[in-house]
């Protein structure tokens, strides 16, 4: 773990749970496994809010747990799933892409959440739903159940693992932690909820106040405590899914790029029939036959047959390798090759290199770094000669940019001894080295905004105060029925500058 990783876990750890939630988890991610007494001792919290934030990261994922031989548990943090905070708002967009509002809020419930019964979810996303439609209009529930079974369909979605019935025996003592299992079979399993209702607004104070209502809304609660047949299974969003997603739809877009749009529709089918059917990790997708190919085109897609088959040869022979042929039965039996690490690492580059890089880098580097990704290993007088630029510059050139780790020097000696004289000096760029020290630079400036946006909050802690006071009186005054010159008088209470040094908070909040 690097610094800027470990300082930009803790800082939205903070930002989503509090500080007390942001000092276990940070105590965990530098120190690794602990038990709960270290932890206790270490961050000198009470042995209650530990316990209570423990269960917060563990509900969310954050922190997992493991009983040791000798009979104690230990918590581990997972500082990759705490970075992946980061990507919730585009898991989000991507549901509601996929699946409009509904599926949008089941996902949005599931991440604020961390896991939910299915009725759970059902029931609070119908009621935020009705909340947005018109007087009158509300939100079924079997609406929103059917699409949360989509979800569950497409692998979205997937069930938490449960503590496994075992007969109790009255010697036996309960172990210190449950042993959590889950039956691959059962992971996308929807329980058979008969869900029947509407969504409900909110009531109104007055409505909250009457004490007939109350007595109704207590007779409600007594008879809704029965246990629901979902009762104990829980769901949480399944990530992994969401990233096979992002890179089948990275696939398809380097085919249309090298290819052409019909190339892409048809890798973009092949990666829709085995989405489900092919694990998010495995480097190929099940193999297809040309004649499944050919009938799960879309409708308004005429290609022929001969046509198919003619595009399926040309992406199998091309040197990229996107598809991959596995036998001749039924027209032909093809896979599409999911690990393209470089070549998709190297369509995120692109748009780095076409313009400069760093304030210190150019066009000219950019150039060099195109031409060393074309060449493979280059030496410098070979680089003066290709990029057509003089050897003092492509020498400085290359230097700036292997000191900041976009080429590495590699050297390949004719003698033991490695003399100079007698040394081949290549430059060459390492795509992965590359990615991670990039990635490691957005993690870096994601902090820097995170605190500089903190620093601009405290910084005008008491203009927001006041601008909210009169936001709040404006709001109440609307409600009564005020004047327009009362209204005015007012909002007069914040003065121009203060507006404008409001308008320019809001601004760099928002960069």
């Amino acid at each position: 773990m690097t610094q800027a990783e470990i300082k930009l876990c803790s800082l939205l750890l903070r930002e989503h749970f509090g500080e007390i939630v942001e000092k276990i988890g940070t105590y965990l991610i530098r120190t690794g496994t602990q038990p709960l007494r270290m932890i206790v001792n270490d961050t000198g919290l009470l042995l209650d809010q530990v316990k209570k934030a423990l269960c917060v990261l563990i509900q969310h994922n954050l922190v997992t747990y493991q009983l040791q031989k000798r009979g104690f548990v230990e918590y581990e943090a997972q500082c990759k799933r705490v970075l992946r905070i980061l990507r919730y708002p585009r898991y989000i967009y991507t549901a509601k892409t996929l699946y409009n509002d509904t599926g949008e809020l089941i996902v949005e419930e599931l991440l604020l959440n961390g896991k939910m019964t299915m009725s759970a979810v059902v029931r609070k996303v119908a009621d935020r739903l009705t909340e947005t439609m018109e007087d009158g209009k509300t939100m079924d529930y079997a609406d929103v159940s059917n699409t949360f079974v989509r979800l569950a369909d497409t692998h979205f979605v997937q069930r938490c693992p449960l503590v496994p019935e075992t007969p109790k025996t009255p010697d036996a003592p309960p172990p210190p932690a449950p042993t959590l299992v889950i039956n691959e079979k059962d992971m996308y399993v929807v329980p058979r909820l008969n869900l029947i209702g509407k969504g409900k607004r909110r009531r109104s104070c007055d409505e909250e106040e009457n004490g007939e209502h109350k007595a109704k809304k207590q007779k409600q609660d007594v008879e809704s405590s029965e246990p629901l047949p979902d009762d104990g299974i829980y769901w949480q969003v399944n990530i992994d899914r969401f990233h096979q997603h992002f890179r089948d739809q990275g696939i398809v877009s380097a085919v249309a790029n090298r290819m052409d749009q019909t190339s892409s529709e048809i890798v973009r089918t092949m990666l829709r029939m085995s989405e489900v059917t092919t694990s998010s990790s495995a480097p190929y997708t099940q193999p297809l036959s040309s004649n499944e190919i050919f009938r799960s085109l879309p409708a308004g897609y005429n290609i022929g047959k001969q046509v198919l088959d003619q595009y399926l040869t040309l992406l199998a022979d091309d040197p990229l390798e996107f598809v991959g042929k596995s036998g001749d039965s039924g027209g032909g039996m093809y896979t599409v090759k999911r690990r393209f690490e470089d070549f998709l690492t190297l369509s995120r580059f692109h748009p780095l290199i076409s313009f400069p890089l760093p304030p210190r880098f150019g066009s000219r580097c950019a150039r060099i770094f195109r031409l060393l990704l074309r060449k493979k290993h280059l030496e410098q007088k070979q680089v003066e000669d290709f990029a057509m630029i003089p050897a003092k510059e492509a020498k400085d050139m290359l230097y700036k940019m292997l000191s900041e780790n976009f080429v590495s020097l590699q050297e390949i000696p004719k003698t033991p001894d490695h003399a100079p004289s007698r040394t081949f000096y290549l430059y060459t760029v390492n795509i992965l080295s590359s990615a991670r020290m990039l990635l490691h630079r957005c993690y870096k400036s994601v902090a820097n905004l995170i605190e500089r946006r903190q620093y601009e909050t405290k910084e005008n802690k008491r203009l927001l105060e006041k601008s909210q006071r009169v936001e709040a009186i404006l709001a109440s005054m609307q409600a009564t029925g005020a004047e327009d010159a009362q209204l005015q008088e007012i909002e007069e209470m914040i003065t121009v500058p203060e507006r404008q040094q409001l308008e320019n908070l809001k601004r760099n909040v928002n960069k």
